[in-house]
């Protein structure tokens, strides 16, 4: 691995390493054609503007995408966060198993 490559595994994990962003990226992943952050506070628990920050967060390490539509943003999940999700999902179920 190159060092490039190490710090960015290093940021995506550190980003995740916060409950509401975590949260935030779960929902984004399993949503289709996007998230927009006014969608999204009552199903989080927390304010618009905790959304907005993590969601933001989330876009400066690399993922998720956003577009702007009007006045507000819409967020999906990039390629790799999803098979990084997927990846987790299928080793808990595994750990379940025995």
């Amino acid at each position: 691995m190159t060092e490039e490559e190490v710090a960015t595994d290093v940021r995506m994990l550190s980003t995740l390493g916060n409950d509401t962003r975590y949260e935030a990226l779960r929902v984004v992943a399993g949503a289709e054609g996007g998230v927009c952050v006014c969608e999204r506070e009552p199903s989080l628990g927390v304010s618009q503007g905790a959304i907005s920050q993590a969601l933001s967060r989330l876009f400066a390490a690399g993922l998720v995408d956003r577009r702007k539509e009007g006045r507000w943003r819409y967020y999906t999940a990039t390629p790799r966060p999803r098979r990084l999700l997927r990846f987790l999902d299928e080793t808990r179920a595994g750990d379940r198993e025995g």
